[in-house]
């Protein structure tokens, strides 16, 4: 291999190499056969260089040429020479020029290939991860891997810049309850005992500050046993961040400083020095989500003053039972939704737990079509107040505040899909903050909405207790483009403000002290105040490189049953293993 090692890469050459000899390695991406001449473009990492082999070349060259297949991985020495002005590829970064082949070697033949290496993949999900190896060499695969690399250099090279240390936290910790199942280790050393990989570094960053490494940061692998999603995976990859003596607003001028710098560097875009802020209960009723898609508006609006004077029963009902009607006007819509399509966002808010949808036309004549007719009476008042012109489509969502909002918004967003109401190549950040420190979950007991280290607001510390419900936290997210990038607070540093919290939750202390007892043990000894954030990696990636699902930028993900068609994990191992560890496996017999 020596002798026929690269001295240059397949993205390399330019006019200025013509005459030079030189040796490339790579694969075979297309052999064309035009009248005896060879026509091979040789792929590598770094691009295609045209490889030419001519009907005068020597025989073994000329019967190497005819064997070479797809994704053949070869070595070829050359001399470069510029192509006519008439033949140069402007598609190429290395259209200027070829290679004239004098010898070929062949370092690795290929099999038939399960599908073909394109820009693109148009391989069925399946294939392309139970092939992933051949997947990530297709163009799009490489330029989003190196995206991610791209994006992590700049993390750590901002946050370096700004005083900040790479600490790494440990991958075997104590179970712990952070909202999702713990992925568990047994340990072999003591039997019924077991690690679990962290669901995120919280505790540790925070021992870290009591530590006096004020200015923390790792770019850190996480761990949830949750169902895969689009966005979602097993492992996950969070770019964690904790800081000491600083507030709300240090952490987001920090964070608006690294994703400035992010952009920057990686795809030369400027971004806004401030991101806009929304508090939690703006963005739900005037977006119907805390995650806010920003980039169109067709904001939600209060419909319920127009309720009292018609006779829609359902919508009075809803008032009755301090229920909320929401609206939203699509603009030159009406033309282009027919019932059937309207039927479509219907069953996308029922998702979100709502009845129904209602809808009107607004025509010269009134309203027309759906619930029409309970509000011509009012179509002059209606019109002028929601806005709505001719052509336009109304929307209406009766129901409990939550699912009013977040049902209608989620139809607001297809909509916003649909319509192409926005430039899909732009991003919008945006801060929500000013969340509820506690909310009631299914079983009517409180419970935190972000993390049990949340901070309060200072203002409520001393009613904390008297009315959970309307306590804010010192809490915050990071929103682009309609995904939650980031969630952080500022943290209870107080043991007794802690207990507080817990006994709001119903943890008590013996509870508190057995899960948690080492980092409220540490919150003894001259804990300073602190707070943090963790962007996830992946997400920001994702929306950088304008997928929709996060595996499009992972290297190695899991599919949507949680397993990876390439290795076949997860898999059964060997009894003796599982007798080391002390364990005994009971299969779940599957119901009929």
């Amino acid at each position: 291999m020596k002798e026929m090692q690269r001295t240059v890469t397949c993205g390399e050459l330019r006019k200025e190499f013509d005459g030079k000899e030189i040796i490339l390695n790579g694969w075979v991406h297309k052999n064309r056969n035009h009248g005896g001449v060879h026509f091979i473009n040789l792929r590598d990492k770094y691009g295609v260089t045209q490889v030419v082999i001519d009907e005068d070349a020597s025989e073994d060259i000329l019967n190497i040429a005819n064997d070479l297949k797809y994704e053949y991985c070869v070595a070829i020495k050359g001399i470069v020479r510029k192509r006519p002005d008439s033949m140069i590829n402007p598609d190429m970064k290395t259209g200027e020029i070829e290679v004239s082949a004098k010898e070929i070697v062949i370092l690795n033949k290929c099999d038939t290939l399960p599908f073909m290496i394109e820009e693109e993949s148009k391989a069925n999900e399946t294939l392309r991860l139970k092939y992933r190896y051949l997947d990530l060499r297709s163009d799009g695969m490489q330029k989003r891997i190196k995206l991610r690399s791209d994006v992590a250099y700049a993390t750590r090279e901002y946050l370096n810049s700004q005083g900040f240390m790479e600490i790494e936290t440990p991958t075997l910790i104590k179970a712990t309850p952070e909202g999702a199942r713990d992925f568990l280790v047994p340990s072999r050393i003591h039997p019924g005992k077991f690690f679990a990989l962290p669901q995120s570094p919280q505790l540790y960053k925070q021992i870290l500050m009591v530590s006096n490494f004020d200015k923390y940061f790792q770019i850190a692998r996480c761990y949830r046993d949750e169902d895969a999603r689009g966005d979602r995976q097993l492992e996950f990859t969070q770019i964690d961040i904790e800081q000491s003596f600083v507030s709300a607003n240090d952490i987001y001028k920090m964070t608006e400083g690294l994703m400035c710098h992010i952009f920057k560097k990686t795809m030369n875009i400027e971004l806004p020095t401030q991101f806009q802020r929304l508090t939690y209960m703006d963005a739900m009723n005037t977006y119907g989500s805390d995650k806010p898609e920003l980039r169109f508006d067709m904001k939600l609006q209060d419909f319920s003053s127009y309720v009292p004077n018609s006779d829609f029963s359902v919508f009075k009902t809803v008032l009755d039972n301090k229920g909320a009607v929401r609206a939203i006007v699509v603009p030159d819509a009406a033309p282009d939704y027919s019932r059937k399509k309207i039927t479509e966002l219907e069953e996308i808010a029922k998702q979100y737990g709502a009845n129904g949808l209602a809808w009107m036309k607004v025509t010269p004549e009134g309203f027309d079509g759906g619930v029409a007719k309970f509000y011509n009476n009012q179509f002059t008042e209606i019109c002028n107040g929601l806005s709505a012109k001719n052509n336009d489509l109304i929307l209406l969502m009766g129901a409990d505040w939550k699912t009013s909002v977040t049902s209608l918004g989620a139809v607001r967003k297809q909509i916003g899909i649909d319509r192409k109401l926005y430039d899909p190549s732009t991003f919008h950040f945006c801060w929500i903050v000013d969340f509820p420190l506690f909310e009631k979950n299914d079983e009517g007991n409180w419970e935190a909405c972000h993390h049990l280290f949340s901070m309060p607001q200072d203002h409520y510390l001393d009613t904390m207790e008297e009315n959970p419900g309307e306590v804010k936290g010192d809490l915050y997210d990071l929103v682009l483009n309609g995904y939650e990038l980031a969630s952080g607070s500022i943290r209870v540093h107080d043991p007794e403000i802690q207990k507080r919290i817990f006994s709001i939750v119903g943890i008590k202390e013996e509870e508190a002290m057995e899960k948690f007892g080492f980092l409220l043990e540490s919150f003894k000894f001259g804990a300073p105040p602190h707070g943090g954030i963790a962007p996830g990696l992946d997400r920001l990636v994702m929306i950088m490189a304008g997928e929709e699902s996060i595996r499009e930028v992972i290297p190695f993900p899991k599919n949507a049953m949680a397993m990876s068609p390439m290795d076949d994990c997860p898999a059964e191992v060997d009894p003796e293993q599982i007798r080391e560890l002390s364990l005994k496996i009971e299969i779940p017999v599957k119901e009929k």
